[in-house]
């Protein structure tokens, strides 16, 4: 039976813990009730588009804050990051995915897994397609995908890396777009050139996508950039670095397991509010040929890695950090269900 709104109970009755007879389902309608105000939107948006689209790059220039990695490598994202955008009109929650591609591996069978799920449940998709390149066959057949969902989110297009191209230039690419959507036989209710580098237009993006969101609460408290865990960022800042500089056939081999952070205290000279924390993780590739290219002519790589890294950390965590970090070998495990579980994926 559902609650009338005079007889719904509000959320500071629900904690007070009088009354028992108030069942899950009723306290979570009251707190979404309580949370929501009106006139004020909250929902679900992903980005998509081919490798070095600049769609991670979009998502911590919206966010404000670094939570997904950057890089010109195919299939760099791993994890699903979200990253949260929150105004007083409303409340973006930005889904950062992998990219979708042809799996060859266990892995990446279970990552376009993800994509497609990820897809499925926002409320906005947007399509970026970056203006200083040509559009291809590779961004017809992604677009041509979405187009074929059951449930097809309201979609978007991003002009993306606007401040590389002249007005020509860029005038050339949105009627490339609009044909684009005529040959696939999907519709973009906005198109938006931007640059997340510069921050051109960056502010339109979020309207826009605020504006295509229905009424609702905050699913998270204002001042919050995203929920993923402190040893997940952490691992995907150490990824980073890693990418650096290293063979293309790597980066899908690659994968950072943190084995723990530790915070020791303050160290002598250390101020008490800034103790050093001691971050200890590995970095797991699949031949001992790999191992040899992430350690570097003696030590070169590594050494770079870690400070990279350490500096990236550093500025997430706001304190200084101590880097240990280790090359595993853990042959074909992007194939192997025990491996991929221990890892996260």
């Amino acid at each position: 039976m559902t609650m009338s709104d005079d007889e719904m109970p509000s959320l500071a009755d629900l904690m007070d813990g009088d009354d028992e007879d108030i069942s899950d389902v009723d306290y979570v309608t009251a707190r979404v009730a309580e949370s929501t105000r009106a006139g004020f939107h909250s929902g679900f948006v992903c980005f998509v588009g081919r490798p070095n689209a600049g769609k991670s790059t979009l998502t911590n220039a919206l966010v404000g804050s670094k939570i997904a990695i950057a890089s010109s490598k195919p299939q760099t994202t791993r994890h699903v990051i979200r990253g949260v955008v929150t105004d007083e009109k409303s409340q973006i929650v930005v889904i950062d995915t992998p990219g979708l591609h042809k799996p060859r591996t266990l892995l990446g069978q279970r990552l376009n897994d993800l994509v497609f799920d990820t897809w499925t449940q926002v409320d906005v998709i947007g399509v970026c397609l970056p203006s200083n390149q040509r559009i291809g066959p590779g961004d017809t057949y992604l677009v041509s995908q979405i187009a074929e969902l059951p449930r097809r989110p309201t979609l978007i297009a991003l002009a993306t890396k606007s401040d590389l191209v002249s007005k020509a230039r860029m005038a050339e690419h949105l009627a490339a777009i609009d044909k684009l959507q005529g040959e696939v036989g999907i519709e973009f209710v906005e198109v938006v050139p931007c640059s997340a580098v510069s921050g051109e237009q960056i502010d339109e993006v979020r309207d826009v996508i605020a504006s295509l969101l229905p009424e609702g609460p905050a699913y998270y408290p204002d001042g919050e950039v995203t929920d993923e865990p402190t040893e997940t960022l952490v691992a995907e800042l150490i990824r980073e670095a890693a990418l650096e500089g290293v063979r293309e056939e790597l980066p899908h081999s690659l994968a950072v397991e943190i084995v723990e952070i530790v915070e020791m205290g303050p160290r002598e000279g250390q101020p008490e509010d800034r103790p050093l924390l001691d971050v200890y993780a590995s970095l797991i590739v699949e031949r001992d040929s790999q191992k040899g290219i992430m350690i570097g002519h003696h030590g070169s790589h590594i050494k770079q890695v870690r400070t990279h890294a350490r500096r990236q950390i550093a500025a997430l965590l706001g304190t200084p950090i101590h880097l240990d970090l280790q090359v595993k070998v853990l042959p074909n495990w992007q194939s192997d269900p025990k491996y991929l579980n221990r890892l996260g994926f």
